[in-house]
């Protein structure tokens, strides 16, 4: 049920209007129909995902118990460990099973000894990436005592299955979202209509940006050997609008989703493309991915506490190992290492900290430097992200010859790009600059309406809005899959 489909405008309402007449006075009732409700949602997708998904939360939720009932300190590791193991032993196989065998096979020809390799057809349970971490952090804390274990199994299961992130994030902390399950939530009309605000938001990105970007992204990425030069930049920058506005707009569905229901979720992006630096735009984008692997990863290796070198060491496996949680391609982990590079000055110069604010927060317009920054930020980002959509390194590796040979050839030597319709070759570059001049003008909030509309009268608010749905309804077509789901 994807949250861009016809499905999930019926599934939603009907959610919210049972949830708050039946359990407006009951928090048992409200978390037992949203844990009901989220396993439905689930099956929606395939009804045998669900057996993993029960399997993995009775493993963390008796492994939290048994850890805090541990009196000895090697039965408390125990349990850690057998909850850490299985959790990635599951993760492994169902997402890199074949990406190692066909890498050992790869490896072996390389000198000259042929293997037969057997691959398996794994259907990649979806959600798997991100319930998984869940688990994981929810279990880590308990051992580091940061948090006590949750007896109660309908809020736990509830706090690893809750619909609007299941399947794609944020990845949440016990710390952060097991207490509002445990209180009881109240009706608040303001937060209700934030949400709708959030929730048309994201839909915005998904179907007007994101969807109509891959047309022309799909075309010039899959076709790249019939293009040169601007054409291939041109993909690229699409690409990385397309990618922001799919994943963010998923986010901001899902958090717009959940203060329906009275609970708030962790922000996931706050902006990115206008960062001053990589180390700003990694504090900015899937912010929830990298607050875990700087909590659970980084910090235990040491994190910036130890001598420079070490420091370095820390930075590159971070970024390693989250392009390899992206999926199994080399793709992902040469895209999670240029991203290390692209960091190190900052690193080594001590300047990662920077920009803490969110850019021009005293002015309506950035500085020259700003504006600089920006741009080189993003070049950077764009750069890194032709090897997240390519197919291959090779296929990276011939994309950007091909891009840098045709910035230095004639126009001639260019073959020259048909858009595909009028509406995505006209419309769609003029509602990317809208896009951006909304995003940017909210750039304080959580998303641009609320703050963009604070100060109009309802007939001017109204006439953004229904521009907002005109666009969508316009546009909507095919149902297109998040990219994220993949992951």
């Amino acid at each position: 049920m994807l949250f861009n489909s016809f499905s999930f405008l019926l599934f939603l309402p009907m959610v919210f209007i049972i949830y708050w007449l039946i359990g407006s006075k009951n928090l048992k009732i409200q978390n037992l129909f949203l844990l009901a409700s989220s396993f439905f949602f689930y099956a929606s997708w395939d009804v045998r995902f669900l057996i993993l998904l029960f399997f993995s939360i009775f493993l963390d939720y008796y492994s939290g118990l048994k850890i805090k009932e541990s009196t000895i300190q090697i039965k408390k590791k125990i349990w850690l460990l057998l909850s850490i193991g299985i959790n990635l032993g599951f993760l492994g196989f169902f997402k890199y099973y074949n990406f190692f065998v066909e890498s050992f096979v790869k490896l072996f020809e390389k000198f000259g000894v042929q293997l037969e390799s057997s691959t398996l057809q794994i259907i990649l349970p979806v959600g798997i990436s991100f319930y998984t971490f869940h688990g994981l952090s929810y279990v880590i804390d308990i051992y580091k005592e940061r948090i006590k274990p949750e007896k109660n199994l309908i809020n736990y299961a509830l706090f690893v299955s809750y619909f609007p992130l299941l399947v794609a994030g944020p990845i949440e902390r016990a710390t952060h979202l097991l207490p509002q399950l445990k209180k009881q939530r109240i009706f608040n009309y303001s937060n209700a209509i934030e949400g709708l605000q959030q929730i048309l938001w994201g839909l915005f990105k998904k179907v007007v940006i994101a969807d109509q970007c891959a047309v022309i992204v799909n075309d010039i990425f899959n076709q790249s050997n019939d293009y040169y030069g601007l054409t291939l930049v041109f993909g690229a920058v699409l690409f990385a609008i397309q990618i922001y506005g799919d994943f963010s707009g998923y986010s901001d569905i899902a958090l717009g989703a959940s203060k329906l229901f009275g609970i708030e979720l962790l922000r996931n992006f706050s902006y990115p493309y206008f960062s001053r630096s990589i180390a700003e735009f990694w504090r900015r984008w899937h912010i929830s991915l990298s607050s875990w692997f700087k909590d659970y990863l980084y910090i235990p290796l040491g994190g910036s506490k130890v001598n420079k070198n070490k420091q370095i060491r820390n930075t590159f496996i971070i970024f390693i190992v989250s392009g390899f949680w992206h999926g199994s391609n080399w793709t992902f982990i040469v895209w999670g290492t240029l991203n290390a590079v692209f960091i190190m000055p900052s690193i080594i110069f001590k300047t990662n900290r920077n920009y803490i604010d969110i850019v021009a927060i005293n002015s309506r317009m950035p500085n020259f430097r700003e504006i600089i920054s920006m741009f080189s930020t993003f070049a950077l980002a764009t750069f890194a992200w032709i090897f997240f959509r390519a197919e291959s390194i090779g296929h990276a590796v011939l994309y950007i010859k091909r891009l840098g040979l045709g910035l230095t050839k004639s126009w001639v030597y260019s073959k020259s790009f048909n858009y595909l319709e009028w509406k995505i070759g006209y419309l769609v570059p003029n509602l990317i600059i809208i896009f951006f001049i909304i995003e940017w003008n909210g750039r304080k909030k959580d998303h641009p309406l609320p703050i963009l509309t604070k100060k109009w009268s309802q007939k001017l608010k109204w006439t953004l809005y229904l521009f907002i749905m005109f666009s969508i309804l316009f546009f909507a077509g095919k149902e297109q899959q998040f990219i994220y789901f993949q992951f």
